[in-house]
C-alpha cells in the first residue's frame, strides 16, 4: 500500500504537545517573509499560461436533490496524485493525494504539502489514464498548488462562492483516501474564518472547518456544496484520540487569487520587506534585552532587501504598520500583504529598550 504524506495530519497535536510540554518557554512559529532572492537566472518559476484566467463562479446553478447527484457530478474532476519523495537514506517513498480539474486542457489543482519535495509526479484520471506532471508551481504560504499534465477536453470542476457559506450547510469532501482510489464523504461546515498554525512558519486563514471525514491522501481533493461547486480545498486535519470530526479546507475566497497567479506567472508576486521572524516570546524578551512582549521579532534581515535599507537589524522586533498594531509574527505577515508594492511604510519597532521608527518602501517579492 502507499505510503501517505501525513505531515498535516498531526500538526494540531504537535501544536498542543508542544504547549503543554512548553510551559515556561513558550515557542511559537517562525515564519520567513521569502527567502532571500535567488540571482534571476537561476528561479525555476515557469508560467503555466501567462493569460489564463479563473473559470466564471456558478451564480445561478441549481441546488441538487441529493449528495448522490453531488457526487455524480464532481467525482469525473477528481484526481488522484501519487509522488515519489526520497527521505534521507535516499530510499524513495510513495505518497498518495488529490486534486481537481480546475481547466478542460490539464491544469490540476492540489496542495503544496502534496507535491512538496517530489521527484516525480503523476496524476490519475477517474477513467485510469494516468499523466506525468509536465510542470508543477507552488504556493508554501498558502500551501496550495497547481500542476499542469498534456491532457485535453478533461471535464472541470464548476467554482462555488465560498463567502456565501453559512455553518451548517451540507457540504462533501471528494478525494484520494488512503490512497486506494476516489471516495466521498458527507457533513456540514463547522465553523467559518478559521486561522490554524499548521507548521513552523505557516499559518494557513480563512479556513472552512467542516466534520466531513478527512483521511490521508485527501489533502487537495474539493470541498463542494450543494450545488456540486468547489468552495474549499481540503488541507488539514487533527489526528488524535478523542478528536472526531475536526478537518479544513482553504476557502475558494482565498485559494482562487493565488491560483491564478500561479498559473499565469508560475508563483505569488506580494509586497516583500525581507525579513524573517517568530514571535516575541520571554526567551527572546530576555536575551536581546527587549522591552516588550510582544511584537514580531527580526531573526534575520536580507542584505540590500527594503528591511536592510530602512535599517532594520536581527534582533529588533516590529510592534506597528502604518500604526496598525503588530503583537504577533502571523499578524506582520497579513498586514504587509495588504499593502501595495511601492507603497512607503512607516516601521515602529524596539532595539532592546529603545523605541524606533523607520520608513521602507515594499518591491515586488523574488521569484522562487
Amino acid at each position: 500500500m502507499k505510503r501517505v504524506n501525513i505531515k498535516y495530519l498531526v500538526c494540531s497535536l504537535i501544536l498542543i504537545l508542544s504547549l503543554t510540554l512548553g510551559a515556561g518557554c513558550h515557542l511559537l512559529p517562525d515564519i520567513d517573509l521569502l527567502p532571500p532572492p535567488n540571482p534571476p537566472s537561476s528561479h525555476t518559476a515557469t508560467p503555466i499560461d501567462p493569460d489564463w484566467t479563473l473559470p466564471p463562479i456558478e451564480s445561478d446553478a441549481l441546488v441538487l436533490p441529493n449528495i448522490t447527484d453531488v457526487v455524480a457530478k464532481v467525482k469525473p474532476s477528481v484526481v488522484a496524485i501519487n509522488t515519489i519523495i526520497y527521505d534521507i537514506f535516499n530510499r524513495p517513498e510513495e505518497h498518495a493525494g488529490s486534486g481537481w480539474i480546475i481547466d478542460e486542457d490539464g491544469i490540476i489543482i492540489t496542495n503544496n504539502h502534496v507535491v512538496e519535495g517530489a521527484e516525480s509526479v503523476t496524476v490519475t484520471l477517474a477513467n485510469g489514464e494516468t499523466f506525468p506532471a509536465e510542470a508543477v508551481c507552488v504556493d508554501s504560504l498558502t500551501d496550495l498548488a497547481v500542476v499542469k499534465i498534456n491532457a485535453q477536453n478533461l471535464p472541470p470542476a464548476n467554482i462555488g462562492d465560498s463567502c456565501e457559506l453559512r455553518v451548517g450547510d451540507w457540504v462533501v469532501a471528494i478525494g484520494n483516501s488512503l490512497g486506494l482510489g476516489i471516495s466521498a464523504t458527507k457533513g456540514i461546515v463547522s465553523c467559518l474564518g478559521v486561522s490554524l498554525p499548521v507548521s513552523s512558519g505557516q499559518t494557513l486563514y480563512d479556513l472552512i472547518q467542516t466534520d466531513a471525514a478527512i483521511n490521508p491522501g485527501n489533502s487537495g481533493g474539493p470541498l463542494v456544496n450543494m450545488r456540486g461547486e468547489v468552495v474549499g480545498i481540503t488541507s488539514v486535519k487533527i489526528a488524535m484520540v478523542g478528536v472526531e470530526g475536526m478537518g479544513w479546507a482553504i476557502s475558494g475566497k482565498v485559494a482562487m487569487p493565488i491560483i491564478e497567479e500561479l498559473v499565469q506567472n508560475g508563483y505569488v508576486i506580494r509586497p516583500w520587506l525581507g525579513v524573517a521572524v517568530s514571535t516575541v516570546n520571554q526567551y527572546l524578551k530576555r536575551k536581546y534585552d527587549l522591552a516588550i512582549d510582544e511584537g514580531a521579532f527580526l531573526r534575520e534581515v536580507i542584505a540590500d532587501s527594503p528591511a536592510d535599507e530602512a535599517g532594520l537589524e536581527e534582533g529588533d522586533a516590529i510592534v506597528s504598520l502604518q500604526d496598525r498594531e503588530i503583537t504577533t509574527a502571523g499578524e506582520l505577515v497579513q498586514a504587509l500583504h495588504s499593502y501595495q508594492i511601492g507603497q512607503r511604510i512607516k516601521i515602529t519597532y524596539w532595539r532592546g529598550s529603545t523605541k524606533n521608527t523607520t520608513y521602507a518602501i515594499l518591491i515586488e517579492s523574488p521569484p522562487p
